[in-house]
């Protein structure tokens, strides 16, 4: 059996691959280890999206950790970051969010929050993995049930403080993907004085995702034109992400969102290091961007668990992915794509500007990614003739690209990404290291 935990948690088909025993031993485990590191009784803060598993895997899951001996505090439907919010808020041992974030709705997913608010570390995933696979008993008495309380109302409050300006008059399109933030996002908003037309906030259990939000960023851009809105902001399931669109219509990306964040915070004196944190796919016009603006750019690997920590490492306080995944470290402890949204939004209100002109701060060259199926990931990475291709092509590019090969970490692939100054230059070197990649046997 290999690694239970993913970069997200567990994840899979609910009720194939993610069952409700599954689900059970997780909370066993987990109150198994970490009762064992606190030395009490834990207190776990468990929420969901509204996929219509998420009843049954809940049910599961909490009676498990009551079994166990835990305590559970109940939120109910409500986005990722605001469980990660309410476990440090409410004072818990950690925090269960079951979501399958951005997937579609026969999937779902378990991940844990330490007591932080920050995704667990990887030893304590093995030590729950190791604690599953052991035989469990139940403790002489059950843990007890409680709601969240008012932990909700104090996280909207922290978000509206986040924000940089009122959004008097702002009318904003917000595309909620049918999922978690489908009543708060627009509320939120709407406090903070902007003008909402909600899309896709309906959800029934099984639209989640489904056309809409975060990965068809173009339904809100087409909206916004369509409705002559000043911006549009699109969501995933769990609403850690957030995507933008301007008056015209553009789609604005993270790498954008983070270009015009951390230059206004460095223009504050309030980018502690001069560095901002992002991923090997982070475009190179963010890279120039900053270098233009005396900042520097450190990439991690994929996943925001890995931007989170490269940002404590060096002590950044701006982070993120392309996907919109954005950590704005002094607010959050991890991605939420109701805090950039406010954040994003307020920061075009402060300065009377539009999100084009935001998000203009950066040049986004055109990127390629070629998916290469291989038998061995390990014979691409030592190829010479694979070598020689990427040299050659960096050559050719020079500073005016940027090649990046990179295994799959769950398939037999290996992605071929190139940037370059135009989609067909791009198209083309992509496709020729490509070529030699799918040689390689």
């Amino acid at each position: 059996m290999g690694r239970l935990f993913g970069t997200d948690g567990v994840r899979g088909v609910a009720g194939e691959d993610l069952t409700a025993s599954l689900a059970a031993g997780l909370g066993r485990a987990a109150v198994t280890v970490l009762g064992r590191h606190s030395g009490g009784r834990p207190v776990l803060v468990v929420g969901r999206d509204p996929r219509a598993s998420g009843v049954w895997l809940e049910e599961a899951l909490t009676g498990a950790i009551r079994a166990a001996g835990g305590d559970v505090i109940l939120a109910g439907v409500e986005p990722t970051p605001a469980i990660a919010y309410m476990t440090v808020d409410l004072g818990a041992s950690a925090g269960v969010v079951i979501s399958a974030s951005h997937n579609p709705a026969e999937d779902n997913g378990i991940k844990f929050f330490s007591r932080e608010g920050r995704k667990l570390p990887d030893a304590i995933e093995d030590e729950i993995e190791a604690a599953l696979r052991s035989p469990g008993t139940d403790a002489p008495s059950p843990g007890d049930v409680r709601p969240a309380g008012e932990a909700m109302g104090r996280y909207l409050a922290h978000l509206t403080s986040a924000s940089l300006a009122p959004l008097d008059g702002m009318r904003v399109v917000v595309d909620c993907a049918n999922g978690s933030a489908s009543a708060v996002a627009p509320a939120l908003l709407e406090r903070l004085g902007a003008d909402v037309t909600a899309l896709n906030a309906e959800p029934d259990g099984v639209n989640i995702n489904d056309g809409c939000g975060a990965l068809h960023p173009e339904v809100v851009a087409e909206a916004v034109v369509r409705l002559g809105a000043d911006a549009g902001v699109s969501h995933d399931g769990d609403a850690d992400r957030a995507l933008f669109a301007s008056a015209d219509g553009a789609v604005i990306d993270g790498d954008q969102v983070l270009a015009a964040s951390a230059i206004a915070l460095h223009e504050r004196g309030e980018l502690d290091g001069v560095t901002v944190v992002a991923t090997v796919m982070s475009n190179i016009g963010l890279e120039r961007a900053m270098h233009e603006h005396g900042i520097t750019l450190a990439r991690t690997r994929v996943g925001d668990r890995y931007v989170v920590e490269e940002m404590e490492r060096g002590g950044a306080v701006l982070g993120g992915e392309q996907s919109g995944h954005v950590i704005f470290r002094r607010f959050a402890t991890t991605g939420d794509g109701l805090l950039t949204a406010v954040r994003f939004l307020s920061l075009a209100a402060a300065r009377g500007v539009g999100l084009g002109e935001l998000a203009s701060m950066m040049r986004r060259y055109p990127q390629v990614m070629i998916n290469v199926r291989v038998e061995d990931r390990d014979a691409v990475a030592a190829s010479p003739a694979v070598a020689a291709a990427v040299a050659d092509t960096e050559k050719t590019l020079g500073e005016a690209g940027r090649v990046l090969l990179r295994p799959s970490g769950t398939e037999p692939l290996v992605r071929v990404m190139v940037e370059a100054e135009t989609k067909d230059q791009a198209d083309q070197h992509a496709q020729v290291i490509a070529d030699v990649v799918s040689s390689i046997s």
